[in-house]
């Protein structure tokens, strides 16, 4: 049985060569593109399982390559950049990608990187067959639909705000440590960076919550992590 498939955008030579030798080193099928444009094409094209996806590319930068397939589908998308300042991260991820890998990489993380995202596919395959609507208070998630509302209007949140609101939703009354929060929405490389985790959060509870001084929805536990309260 073949394994998923795999789009390689990588406009370095060298780099795209060593992800390809790689993936087929390891039996998995890839395609490759070297620039945005190509990128999109064989994206709508191939329908890949996973995309590898470098920032810096000729033609459209990376992150923007990240919203167009964000704008029809959810396929997982582990950015591989020579980008390492935070804020490159936290855009990228905002924007809807699902991991990030700095440059240079050993092939090893790479292909753990990998093993975790089909895993996670895997496990949301699995659990298909869950309720499809949380509700809680006036709030209610959609899973199917990939919709949050509160009090009857959708509130308009991006990919990481989603995925965390989804994460503390199904774990609803139980504190999550930082850890484990980061370890889920982004993969081992961002465990327990608080910083970041903290941005993301802040923005998420002010589209939920009416009073900022007063949580309805979710707690913050100082130094450990957060709760979402049955309301």
């Amino acid at each position: 049985m073949n394994k998923p498939l795999v789009l390689i955008v990588e406009d370095d030579t060298a780099v795209q060569n060593l992800i390809s030798t790689t993936l087929e080193t390891h039996d998995y099928r890839f395609c490759t593109a070297p620039n945005g444009e190509a990128a999109v094409l064989e994206a709508v094209s191939h329908n890949p399982e996973v995309v590898l996806l470098d920032l810096g590319l000729p033609d459209i930068d990376g992150v923007e390559i990240i919203r167009k397939i964000r704008s029809w589908s959810q396929v997982p998308i582990i950015v591989i950049s020579a980008r390492s300042e935070d804020s490159d991260k936290i855009e990228a991820l905002d924007a809807g990608a699902d991991d990030y890998l700095t440059k240079p990489f050993s092939v090893e993380e790479l292909l753990a990187r990998l093993r975790v995202t089909f895993r996670r596919l895997n496990y949301s395959a699995s659990t298909t067959g869950e309720a499809a609507v949380f509700t809680n208070g006036e709030l209610k998630i959609d899973y199917a639909a990939g919709c949050v509302f509160m009090d009857n209007e959708e509130l308009h949140l991006t990919p990481i705000e989603y995925k965390l609101i989804c994460l503390l939703s199904k774990n609803v009354g139980k504190v999550l440590t930082h850890t484990y929060i980061t370890h889920e929405i982004w993969g081992s490389a961002w465990d327990n960076d608080v910083a970041s985790l903290r941005v993301f959060m802040a923005t998420l509870r002010k589209k939920l919550e009416k009073e900022s001084g007063s949580p309805k929805y979710i707690q913050m536990h100082v130094g450990v992590g957060y709760r979402m309260l049955r309301v």
